[in-house]
C-alpha cells in the first residue's frame, strides 16, 4: 500500500535553498545605503526623470562648447597654408603636418621651448620647497611676531603685480639678472597664495604627531623630511600643477626679464610670431605644442590634484 501510494505521488522538485548570509547582508548593506543617500539629498533637488534628461543636455553643451575651441586650434594648425574661411576650414580634412615641421625646425622655438621647461620646472621645485617650510613654520612653530609676518606677508595678495613690477626689474637689473635664469625665476618664488594654502593644510595636522617623533628623537628637518612632506602629498601636487601653469603660461615678466631673443619663451615667441605675419597655421601649432605639456602634467597629477583639491576643501 505504502509502495503504491509513493509510485501514485508525483515528483516534486526541491525548494531552492535560501540565500546565504552573505548575500542577504550585501543585499541589505546596499537597500541601506541607497536609502541613505536618498535621505540625504533634498526632495527639492532629486529631480524628476525630465529635469535630469535636461540636465544631462545642458551639461552636454557646456562640454561642447568647452572642448570646440581645443578643436578648432588642433584642426586649423594642420590645415595648409591658406585662407581660413568658415565653417569650411573648421572641417577634419584636408589635414598636413607641415606647420608643425616648420615650428620644430625653426632655429629659435626648441630654446623657447628648453627657456619654458626650466623656468616652470624650476619655479615649481623652488615654489613648493619654500611654501612647504613657511607652511610649516607659522603653523606648528612658537616665534615672536608669527602673526604679525605671516598675515605681512600675506597682504602682497591684495597688492597688484603690476604694481611691483617696475622696482623688482629695476633690482633685477641692477644686481645683472637681465636675460639670465636666475633673474627670471628668482622673482616667482615668494608666493603668498601657496604659502597660505600650506599654512592652513598643516595646521589641521596633530600636534600628537610631531611630539611623539620628538620624543622618539627627531630633529626639525627629520619632522619636516619624514612626517610634514609625506602627508602634504595632495596638497603639493594641487598647487604644483596649479604653479607649473601659471609659469609656463606666464607672459609679462618673461617678456620684460627676457630681452633677447634666446631668453624668450613660447608665450613670448608665439606673440612674436604674430607680429611677423606668419601663417596662422604656423601659430596655432606653436600653441598646440605649448599646451601639449600642461594637459601632461595635469593627467600624471590628477589623482592627487582632486585628492588636494577635496582635502583643502574640507580643511579650510
Amino acid at each position: 500500500m505504502t509502495t503504491a501510494s509513493a509510485e501514485r505521488t508525483p515528483h516534486t522538485p526541491p525548494a531552492p535553498a535560501p540565500p546565504g548570509p552573505d548575500r542577504t547582508g550585501r543585499r541589505a548593506e546596499r537597500a541601506r545605503r541607497r536609502a541613505a543617500e536618498r535621505d540625504g539629498v533634498p526632495h527639492a533637488m532629486r529631480g524628476t526623470r525630465g529635469g535630469r534628461i535636461v540636465r544631462g543636455v545642458l551639461l552636454a553643451l557646456a562640454a561642447l562648447v568647452t572642448v570646440f575651441p581645443f578643436y578648432a586650434m588642433v584642426v586649423l594648425s594642420l590645415k595648409p597654408s591658406a585662407a581660413v574661411e568658415f565653417p569650411g576650414s573648421l572641417l577634419p580634412w584636408p589635414l598636413t603636418g607641415e606647420a608643425y615641421g616648420t615650428v620644430l625646425g625653426a632655429q629659435s622655438v626648441p630654446r623657447w621651448l628648453l627657456n619654458t621647461l626650466v623656468y616652470s620646472l624650476v619655479s615649481v621645485v623652488g615654489v613648493l620647497l619654500l611654501a612647504a617650510l613657511a607652511g610649516y613654520a607659522f603653523a606648528k612653530k612658537r616665534f615672536p611676531g608669527r602673526e604679525a609676518m605671516f598675515w605681512s606677508f600675506l597682504s602682497m595678495v591684495m597688492v597688484p603685480y603690476h604694481v611691483t613690477m617696475i622696482p623688482t626689474f629695476a633690482m633685477i637689473a641692477k644686481l645683472g639678472g637681465v636675460d639670465t635664469y636666475w633673474g627670471l625665476i628668482i622673482p616667482t618664488l615668494a608666493n603668498a597664495q601657496a604659502v597660505f594654502l600650506m599654512r592652513q593644510f598643516v595646521r589641521g595636522l596633530p600636534d600628537e604627531l610631531f611630539e611623539a617623533a620628538r620624543l622618539d628623537g627627531c630633529g626639525e628637518w627629520q619632522i619636516f623630511y619624514r612626517i610634514v612632506l609625506p602627508l602634504l602629498k595632495p596638497i603639493l601636487a594641487t598647487l604644483g600643477v596649479f604653479v607649473f601653469l601659471w609659469h609656463w603660461n606666464d607672459f609679462l615678466w618673461p617678456l620684460v626679464i627676457g630681452q633677447s631673443t634666446d631668453m624668450r619663451t613660447l608665450t613670448v615667441g608665439i606673440a612674436s610670431l604674430q607680429q611677423q605675419n606668419v601663417p596662422l597655421n604656423v601659430v596655432l601649432s606653436g600653441s598646440v605644442i605649448a599646451f601639449v605639456p600642461i594637459f601632461a602634467a595635469y593627467l600624471v597629477g590628477q589623482r592627487y590634484f582632486t585628492e588636494g583639491v577635496t582635502t583643502s576643501g574640507i580643511k579650510g
